[in-house]
């Protein structure tokens, strides 16, 4: 989890621990389904199998790094009017 508020948070992590699961499972059962016919087959259906969560893992850590940057930019910019609020003072005095 690497959000911490708000309940868009919870749910992003949510659908990221989904996405994660949809991942293991997808390979799994693509592996095992062709195993008996060959080992080659059955990586590459695992790999095919994997895909869809792949893919969803990576547009979720895209959104919460968005987010974060965000946050962070946020944060950046209190601190730079601060900074500013407390030098035109000083210039004032």
């Amino acid at each position: 989890m690497r959000l911490q508020n708000g309940p868009l948070s919870f749910v992003v992590n949510f659908l990221l621990g989904v996405a994660w699961a949809s991942v293991l499972l997808g390979a799994i059962t693509s592996f095992l389904a062709f195993y008996p016919e060959s080992f080659l087959l059955a990586f590459v259906s695992a790999f095919i199998g994997a895909l869809p969560g792949m893919i969803a893992v990576l547009l979720l850590e895209h959104i919460i790094t968005g987010k974060e940057r965000y946050l962070e930019l946020k944060k950046q910019t209190a601190l730079l009017e601060k900074i500013l609020e407390q030098k035109e003072n000083h210039n004032d005095q």
